[in-house]
């Protein structure tokens, strides 16, 4: 596998998720010690596992790519991606201490580290990497239900990819599932209606929260991602 081209390898992830099988696919790269090849920063998150996380979002993913394939609807590896490294960006993050820094900034600069540290083992065109930053990217601005922001998101062009990474994460308890709900609920709602649900004030910033890391289990591992 060392000696085979990011951009070949690329190609032959496609052929192992996108097939019907990505779950199945998944566990045996593991049991094989194969996947840490192809993916060494998920590997290694996965060897920090608490709660079964970030394993459950993972496998939660790639379940439901294998759900699409056999209705017959389409998947995008921009997704697929955006799964398999969330929490190797997440843990490359900037402090969020740092002064005058947003979380859509923080998540930009590792968005790139993760990038560039993948394109060594599997690379990334830039069709599906762009898409994949902005479902990241997109992830903070679910939080934000007032004024005029959620409307907007609305019609973000990539807002139907970056909810259902919300959804995703609900899924497996990373966010509320009343947020998920309340996402759901408006894009149902007529013009008049979404506009009821838009909650009052300001709300304050949220402060972002890491997550934290555990060491690798001595034991090992067990298995276990719209």
């Amino acid at each position: 596998l060392f000696e085979i081209p990011p951009a070949r390898l690329f190609e032959e992830v496609l052929k192992l998720f996108q097939g019907g099988m990505a779950l199945e696919t998944f566990e045996m790269l593991r049991h094989y010690d194969l996947f840490g090849k192809l993916f060494p920063l998920t590997e290694e998150v996965l060897g920090e596992e608490e709660e079964g996380y970030p394993h459950l979002l993972v496998a939660r993913a790639l379940a439901n790519t294998d759900a699409r394939i056999a209705e017959g609807k389409p998947v995008t590896p921009a997704f697929l991606y955006a799964a398999l490294l969330w929490e190797p960006m997440r843990q490359r993050m900037p402090a969020p201490d740092q002064p005058g820094m947003s979380e859509v900034q923080a998540i930009q600069i590792a968005a790139a580290r993760v990038v560039a540290e993948q394109a060594r083992h599997t690379s990334i065109p830039k069709r599906f990497s762009l898409p994949m930053r902005e479902i990241w990217a997109l992830q903070p601005r679910f939080e934000r239900r007032t004024g005029r922001q959620p409307l907007r998101l609305l019609e973000h062009p990539r807002f139907r990819a970056a909810y259902d990474f919300l959804l995703l994460r609900g899924e497996v308890g990373e966010v509320d599932p009343e947020l998920c709900r309340w996402w759901t609920e408006i894009q149902e709602k007529t013009p008049q209606e979404r506009e009821k649900m838009l909650l009052p004030g300001g709300g304050g910033k949220k402060r972002r929260r890491r997550r934290r890391r555990r060491k690798p289990a001595t034991a090992g591992e067990g298995g276990g991602e719209s």
